[in-house]
C-alpha cells in the first residue's frame, strides 16, 4: 500500500503542471487589464502605464509564468492585488464556507439516493422503480440554481422560515449555521443525489442477479439482511466512485449557487476575481480545486481496498 500511494502521489504532480500551465495560458490571454479596473475609465495611458510596471504587468509573459511557478515550488499562491493579501489566506478565508455547504450538500445527497436506488434495484420495473428514477431524471436535468430560486420563494419570501441569502459560521451558532445553508444545500444536492441514485440502481442490479445472492435468500435470511448486508457492498464500489466525483465537483461547481445565496465561498470568490482580472487569485484557486480532485480520486482509490478485501495494491 504504501508503494502504491507513493507512486500515485508521484503521478499527481505531472497532473497538476499541466493545469498549471493551461491555467495560467488561458488566464492571460483573456481580454481585459487589471490596472484599467484599478484605476478606471478615466486614468490616462501614462498612469496605466506606471500602475502595470508596478504590478509587473508589463514583463513578458513566460517570465511571469516562471516566477508564478517558482513561487508555487515554495508554496506561494502569489498575491491578491485587489485584496492586498496573499492568494492563500485569501483562498483560506472563502473555503470554510465551501466546505460546510460541500458537505452538507453530499450528506443530504447521499442519505437520499442510496436508499431510493436500492429500493428501485428491489422493486425492478415496479411503478415505484420508474417514479423513483423519474424523480431522479429531473434532478439531474433541473439547474441548481433554478431550484435554489424556487426555494428561496418558497421558504424565504411565502413562509418566512429561512432567511433568503447569506451566511453565518458555525462559530454563530449551530442552527444559524444550518438555516441559511439548507437551502443551497438541497438545491446542490439534488443533481448529485440523482446521479448516485441512477448509479445505486444499475450497480444493484448487477448484484442481485448473481448466485450468492440467490443462495442467501434460498437460506431463508431476511430481505433487508441480504440487501444491505450482502448485496450493497458489493455494489458499493460504482457508488463510491460516483460519491467521490460528485463531492469533488461541488468543491468548484457551487459558483452559481453561491452567487444566487450569496455566500462568501470560493465560487463567490472566482467570480470576483474573474470581475477584477485578479489572475494570481484565479490561478491559485483553480489550482486549488484541481488539486482537490485528484486528492479526493486518491481517497476514493483507497478506500477500494477497505470496502472490497479483494482488491490489492502493490508496487507495480
Amino acid at each position: 500500500m504504501g508503494g502504491y500511494l507513493l507512486k500515485r502521489v508521484v503521478s499527481l504532480l505531472p497532473v497538476l503542471l499541466v493545469v498549471a500551465v493551461v491555467d495560467f495560458i488561458i488566464i492571460h490571454l483573456t481580454p481585459g487589464d487589471p490596472a484599467s479596473v484599478i484605476l478606471g475609465a478615466q486614468a490616462t495611458e501614462e498612469e496605466l502605464a506606471k500602475l502595470r510596471e508596478q504590478l509587473g504587468l508589463n514583463l513578458p509573459i513566460y517570465i511571469r509564468f516562471f516566477e508564478w511557478i517558482g513561487g508555487l515550488l515554495q508554496g506561494d499562491l502569489g498575491w491578491s492585488i485587489f485584496m492586498d493579501k496573499p492568494v492563500t489566506e485569501a483562498i483560506w478565508e472563502h473555503l470554510g464556507p465551501t466546505l460546510s455547504l460541500t458537505i452538507m450538500a453530499e450528506i443530504i445527497a447521499i442519505l437520499f439516493a442510496i436508499p431510493l436506488g436500492v429500493m428501485a434495484a428491489n422493486r425492478r420495473g415496479t411503478w415505484m422503480d420508474q417514479t423513483f428514477m423519474t424523480f431522479a431524471l429531473l434532478g439531474i436535468s433541473l439547474p441548481s440554481f433554478w431550484i435554489g430560486l424556487n426555494l428561496i420563494l418558497l421558504f424565504a419570501v411565502q413562509l418566512n422560515w429561512l432567511p433568503a441569502a447569506g451566511y453565518q459560521p458555525i462559530s454563530n451558532g449551530l442552527l444559524n449555521h444550518f438555516k441559511y445553508l439548507i437551502m443551497p444545500a438541497i438545491s446542490l444536492g439534488i443533481m448529485q443525489g440523482a446521479l448516485i441514485a441512477r448509479m445505486t440502481r444499475s450497480s444493484m442490479l448487477e448484484v442481485l442477479n448473481e448466485n450468492y445472492i440467490r443462495t442467501a435468500e434460498a437460506k431463508g435470511l431476511k430481505m433487508w439482511l441480504v440487501t444491505y448486508k450482502h448485496a450493497l457492498r458489493n455494489a458499493f464500489i460504482p457508488i463510491l466512485t460516483v460519491i467521490g466525483l460528485s463531492f469533488a465537483t461541488l468543491i468548484g461547481g457551487a459558483v452559481v449557487t453561491e452567487t444566487v445565496f450569496n455566500i462568501p465561498g470560493i465560487g463567490k470568490l472566482i467570480v470576483n476575481s474573474v470581475l477584477r482580472r485578479d489572475y494570481e487569485v484565479i490561478q491559485g484557486t483553480v489550482l486549488m480545486i484541481a488539486a482537490a480532485y485528484v486528492l479526493i480520486n486518491l481517497i476514493v482509490d483507497l478506500l477500494y481496498a477497505y470496502i472490497d478485501p479483494r482488491v490489492r495494491y502493490d508496487k507495480s
